[in-house]
């Protein structure tokens, strides 16, 4: 076995794969912010309800309209 031999390889080895991810993680921020030109406001008196009211099917409709 070679790994005593190669210790110190292996460790600049962990050392770059270590900080290159450290980099490549960096880059990715762990926020979106919305900026001021994205703000939605929502005016509850100008919303649109829908109300839905209809009877339910019995078992033996709900067969029928699935033929």
């Amino acid at each position: 076995m070679n790994i005593a031999r190669n210790m110190e390889a292996i460790f600049l080895a962990l050392v770059f794969l270590t900080s290159a991810m450290g980099f490549a993680s960096a880059a990715v921020p762990a926020k979106h912010v919305r900026g001021p030109e994205a703000t939605v406001t929502i005016n509850d008196a100008g919303m649109a309800v829908v109300t839905i009211t209809a009877k339910r099917l019995s078992a033996a409709e709900k067969a029928k309209l699935a033929n």
